[in-house]
């Protein structure tokens, strides 16, 4: 606890439960593959910070850590098991499954936390700040822009080499039905109405609903375990 209260941003203190989380889980556990991809997002968000790329830099970090919060919820959900959201469910089930490949872990989790926790992200900053969705715009797209490039980098790292290309061909099928960019596109939109349905609590809960459901569904079949 001293160690955390040493630290100068709510950012080092996501670093630093994330570093906690890569030194502690086993190397292929699914959850230390997303968590070594996300460390290097956030990261490379910290450092950026720093250097004062972000025009504004309190929106940046409140959306950063609004953002990671709600992964490092879904850790301690499943720790003490309890039943994270649905969207993060198929990557704490299959964590362990022999048949799933490294890439297919971090890319399920890309799309459990960008597809459902990033739109959710974006709402809760705007109530922090007290701002609209479209005041986050130019911080949501800088940190999209820097997940696209480390989605092509997480690519070239964990999809088997030219030798394996034949047998990993399912897992090249699997892999290209996703997309990071419409993700992207599509988790802003939801981000927009699920701001705009804030004083419909009913309606606004089962659209967070839904959209857990369906981020869910899609993380589960780039889980399918392609070999036993």
């Amino acid at each position: 606890m001293a160690r955390l209260e040493q630290l100068t941003t709510p950012v080092d203190a996501v670093l630093s439960r994330m570093r906690a989380l890569d030194a502690a889980l086993p190397e292929r556990d699914g959850v230390a593959v997303f968590n070594r991809v996300y460390l290097a997002v956030t990261d490379e968000v910290g450092r950026r910070l720093s250097a004062g790329e972000f025009t504004d830099a309190r929106a940046a970090t409140t959306l950063d850590v609004r953002f990671a919060e709600r992964y490092l919820a879904a850790v301690d959900a499943a720790d003490a098991d309890r039943r994270p959201p649905a969207c993060w469910r198929p990557l704490f089930q299959l964590r362990r499954h022999p048949g799933v490949r490294p890439l297919q872990f971090a890319l399920a989790g890309i799309n459990a936390h960008i597809g459902h926790d990033l739109a959710l992200a974006v709402v809760d900053t705007c109530r922090t700040l007290g701002c609209r969705p479209t005041e986050l715009e130019d911080e949501f797209d800088r940190v999209g822009d820097l997940l696209v490039s480390l989605e092509e980098r997480i690519r070239e790292d964990l999809m088997p080499g030219p030798d394996l290309l034949q047998i990993a061909d399912p897992l090249t099928h699997l892999l290209g039905s996703w997309s990071l960019e419409r993700a992207r596109e599509a988790t802003w939109a939801a981000a927009r109405a699920l701001y705009a349905l804030r004083h419909c609590s009913d309606v606004a809960e089962d659209f967070t609903e839904r959209l857990d459901a369906a981020v869910g569904f899609a993380g589960r079949m780039l889980l399918t375990p392609l070999r036993d």
